[in-house]
């Protein structure tokens, strides 16, 4: 197996990335790709270790940011790395060994646990056809965990995919390059489910470790939540637009649109404002595709 560099896209992210790093032996390669322009001192972790290298990114967003990474890489494999997330050195050396093993795997993700201890949903999922859009919009998940947009599978399961989060995965890094990397119109979300579009039609797949468990505290980097969740609308309804007809496209974002305004009253209801708000905010980014990120235009419809 060759070398690897594990790839940390960070936003603010100086605390979190210090906590994932004291996991890691102190030797270990990684790379900084700072979208936030060192505001908050991230280099000093960076020049505080060895085979470690930092690049500012300027404020491009995950894909973009991801993919400068890559390209300035000088390791055979890359991780990419949530900077919220805690894989361990043995993690990070089986992922990596799928993907050594295999030309054809060109990703092995693992599986994330929440703040709470519970596989999240999102680690991995399906490609959004009418049927798992209406499974999600009718939270019908939850009572079949592979049956949606996104999974929560059980811990060791055996589970095909057809896309994986980027929050703890290895890749080859000329087989990522070689096909294109992260779709860069995506500024973040969406781009993991383009990326696995691009592995399928290339004859390729991507590996699921559900027996691989990496703690994950989502949401613990980043933007303010209501942003992001707009964000995530609106990256959703862009990809839907990509790859469909204007109609089935139309179809698929009305079912997500009513699937959230029930669960908006559903949390007033239960006097939840902050994650009404949320749904609110997800809902308007799928209806207008369009998001800021701190007062900057980042998807335009």
């Amino acid at each position: 197996m060759g070398s690897a560099e594990l790839i940390l896209v960070s936003y603010r992210s100086k605390s979190q990335i210090d906590g994932l790093l004291t996991a890691l032996p102190a030797d270990f390669p990684i790379a900084v790709i700072d979208n936030a322009g060192d505001v908050d001192g991230v280099t000093e972790l960076v020049n505080g270790r060895v085979n470690a290298r930092y690049v500012d990114a300027g404020g491009v967003g995950f894909a973009r940011a991801a993919n400068l990474g890559a390209r300035t890489s000088r390791h055979e494999f890359i991780v990419f790395g949530n900077p919220d997330s805690r894989p361990t050195l043995v993690d990070i050396e089986r992922l990596v060994g799928d993907v050594a093993a295999d030309p054809r795997c060109a990703s092995s993700a693992a599986l994330l646990l929440g703040a709470d201890g519970e596989v999240e949903l999102g680690t991995g999922g399906l490609e959004p056809t009418l049927r798992r859009t209406l499974v999600h919009a009718l939270a019908l998940h939850k009572l079949f965990p592979v049956a949606g947009l996104y999974f929560h599978p059980p811990v060791g399961s055996a589970i095909h995919v057809d896309w994986t989060s980027a929050a703890c995965m290895a890749l080859r890094r000329q087989t990522f390059l070689d096909l294109g990397g992260f779709d860069e119109s995506f500024f973040v979300y969406s781009e993991d489910v383009a990326f696995g579009r691009t592995v399928r039609f290339s004859g390729l797949y991507q590996r699921l470790r559900t027996d691989i468990v990496v703690q994950h505290a989502s949401g613990g980097s980043g933007a303010p939540s209501l942003e992001m969740m707009r964000l995530r609308g609106a990256s959703m309804a862009t990809y839907l637009r990509k790859v469909n007809s204007h109609p089935a496209a139309t179809v698929m974002t009305a079912v997500l649109v009513l699937g959230y305004v029930a669960r908006i009253v559903e949390q007033l209801l239960s006097r939840n404002r902050l994650r009404a708000r949320e749904h609110w905010a997800y809902v308007a980014g799928l209806v207008t595709r369009r998001a800021q990120v701190a007062g900057v235009q980042v998807l335009d419809g």
